[in-house]
């Protein structure tokens, strides 16, 4: 039976992504580049690109009968089949065309690195390796759809491999490698979900896409592919001189790259720009040169212009690229704080952070940009329009939202704990025979019989396991059982201290900031979130745990500040609303972010203020499945009184102090907590 060859659009057909083709053609060119990460919306010709690139690459020299598509004249890289029948003679070869081949989503590890061959360990009773998908992918290129959905560790292997040029594998008693040189490509929605930072940076080149806007340009790609569907042999007939030009010149290219030379003043002039960016590591600023070399071949030049660097930086820099800390701002001395009972109400304090906090706005309204109205609305009608006064008396201010920025990802994986539920930013095993099978264990409790697993456990016993009848004889010791993850949600319960003093040096401008970040990536990742904010003299529940960014964005840029500080309410509540939620959904672990400065001035009954708080501290901590997270927001002073620093004590939660812990480390602070 003959398999029918598989017509693909032409390359050269594609209208538009320029940078996208481009950065594939690179790859073509010089495949130690390290491969390609696209990012863009889904429908903009992510995958037809990549198919169609591998058309239009010429064919190469293939061993013949070898799975691993050896080149029969690169002996150092030969399997270990071709290099014993090699012994210094020539080998039969055919010419093959570049192969693209899909890794699923859904791959176990053994699918993609290989794993035991069934079949002969049962006819036979040896074991022998069976090639998986980067065997298949040898010399080809290996296209990974949504490969930010795919597990962590599977990406690992992927770019190990790429990186190394050779897959490794120690598995099932099984000890073996075989060359697995590839071109990756990666594509990705960033809407569902980031890569870590450490995997982004192993990717060579990275581009971001987006759909055509230009009518004209969107009329043409229908007509090209309605043509393209309605007479696929026509439609490359007519453009095989197009793809004819294009494949000579990736030839040429390929024959020229080792020729290409680059001057001292440039390679400066790389070293510099990585610098400028901030980039980690010395990775970019190996892959830029090769970039800048590739481009220089690709253009037909003997050696490398600056323009080429300029351009290889927008390739190889925009996913490596760290933004800079803010500038250290002067400080003021501090002024000494009154050395009174902490739990008792400290008025003149809270009237000298409030005038202050008053005046710090006064500036920053006056400093915005124009095209800002909506702050400056808001600043016009405080000026027709006093503050109102808290229950306290003390005036209630609206502080301004900081600026979001985008996140780093926040992993939330739970060893050993059955989780159900929804969600894209954490993976759990399930309890269930639903999601996804990723390995196997030898535990046999909910008889998810995981066969393949079972039957490569029992093949190499089947010589001595002789019955009458029967093919393939399992017993207890060989049965595996699935292990099965699927992503799930989380719940961010932030604990807003909302009184006076958060009001002093822009305090409540930068939690808000990072709040609001935090809340579009929870978004991105269909976290719950939730809001609890103390001030006065009781704590209230301002965001019910939700998945709506605009309700929580709405809400807080109302939040007033203002008052004292009824610390202690401020854990209770929250501890009612995390119980409550978890009554609701028991799989789910909930993160108290408490930011305060731990200065508990009311008291809820009779106990005084700080035993109140020790007293809801401990019935948090008692809270297995609750997890807390403290922010110290008190200025440090020549009299600091650490009890925000008690206060993480008493919930044995993480403690971080606000002047080093700026909206960029906030992220990094609630990644430390989630990833256990």
């Amino acid at each position: 039976m003959q398999i029918q060859k598989r017509i693909v659009f032409p390359f050269t057909a594609l209208l538009g992504q320029e940078k996208m083709k481009k950065a594939l053609l690179l790859n073509a060119i010089n495949p130690r580049l390290g491969g390609v990460l696209i990012r863009g919306e889904k429908g903009t010709a992510k995958s037809t690109a990549v198919r169609s690139m591998a058309g239009l690459l010429p064919a190469v020299p293939v061993v013949t009968g070898c799975v691993y598509r050896c080149d029969p004249f690169q002996p150092g890289k030969l399997c270990v089949d071709c290099r014993a029948a090699y012994e210094g003679k020539s080998l039969l070869f055919t010419r093959q065309r570049v192969p693209v081949v899909d890794l699923p989503v859904s791959a176990t590890e053994d699918r993609v690195v290989g794993s035991l061959d069934f079949e002969h360990a049962v006819k036979i009773g040896g074991r022998r390796f069976e090639p998986g998908l980067l065997a298949r992918a040898n010399r080809g290129i290996l296209y990974v759809d949504e490969i930010n959905l795919l597990d962590d560790h599977i990406v690992d292997l992927l770019l190990d491999a790429a990186a190394l040029g050779i897959n490794f594998v120690e598995r099932e008693g099984i000890s073996y490698s075989h060359p697995a040189e590839f071109i990756l490509v990666g594509t990705m929605n960033p809407e569902e979900g980031e890569l870590r930072p450490q995997l982004l940076d192993r990717f060579g080149l990275c581009v971001q896409i987006e759909g055509e806007t230009e009518p004209a340009v969107r009329v043409e790609i229908i007509k090209r592919r309605e043509a393209f569907d309605q007479d696929p042999l026509c439609f490359l007939e007519k453009w095989a001189g197009e793809e004819k030009r294009l494949r000579l010149k990736i030839v040429a290219a390929q024959e020229r790259l080792t020729k290409i030379t680059i001057a001292p003043e440039l390679e400066e002039l790389v070293t510099r720009i990585c610098t400028e960016a901030l980039v980690a590591g010395h990775r970019a600023d190996l892959v830029m040169t090769a970039c800048a070399r590739t481009l220089a071949a690709f253009y037909g030049r003997p050696e490398v212009y600056e323009s080429d660097v300029q351009e290889a930086a927008t390739y190889v820099l925009p996913h490596r690229r760290r933004e800079a800390s803010p500038p250290q701002q002067e400080q003021e001395p501090p002024e000494p704080e009154r050395p009174n009972d902490p739990e008792e109400p400290d008025e003149l304090e809270n009237e000298q952070d409030q005038e202050q906090a008053r005046e710090q706005q006064a500036v920053q309204s006056h400093e915005q940009p124009k095209d800002q109205k909506n702050e400056q609305e808001k600043k016009e009608e405080q000026d027709r329009h006093p503050p109102e006064a808290s229950p306290s008396g003390t005036p209630e201010i609206v502080f301004a939202v900081g600026e979001p920025f985008p996140v780093r990802r926040l992993s939330y994986k739970v060893k050993d704990m059955l989780r159900r539920g929804s969600g894209r930013r954490s993976r759990g095993r399930t309890a269930t025979k639903s999601g996804r099978y990723v390995r196997s264990t030898m535990r046999w409790e909910r008889q998810d019989l995981a066969f393949d697993a079972t039957l490569r456990a029992a093949a190499p016993y089947q010589q001595g396991r002789k019955r009458d009848g029967v093919t393939v004889v399992i017993e207890r010791g060989d049965l595996r059982e699935k292990v099965r993850e699927k992503r799930v949600g989380n719940f961010l319960l932030f604990v807003v201290d909302a009184s006076g003093s958060m009001g002093a040096r822009q305090r409540m401008v930068e939690a808000k900031g990072a709040i609001l970040s935090l809340l579009l990536d929870a978004y991105q990742k269909r976290d719950k979130v939730g809001m609890v904010a103390f001030r006065g003299e009781q704590a209230e529940v301002i965001l019910p745990p939700t998945n709506s960014v605009e309700r929580a964005q709405r809400l807080l840029e109302d939040l007033p500040t203002g008052g004292r500080t009824p610390l202690s309410a401020g854990l209770l509540k929250s501890h009612e609303v995390a119980k409550t939620h978890l009554y609701k959904d028991p799989d789910i672990r909930p993160l108290l972010v408490v930011i305060s400065d731990g200065k508990a001035n009311v008291s809820m009954g009779k106990e005084r203020p700080l035993a109140e708080v020790a007293h809801a501290a401990g019935i948090i901590r008692e809270e297995e499945e609750v997890k807390s997270l403290v922010v110290d927001v008190e200025n440090s002073g020549l009299l600091s009184f650490g009890l925000a620093q008690q206060l993480a004590a008493m919930l044995d939660a993480e403690y971080f102090k606000l002047e080093d812990l700026k909206a960029d480390r906030l992220v990094e602070a609630v990644h430390g907590v989630l990833d256990v």
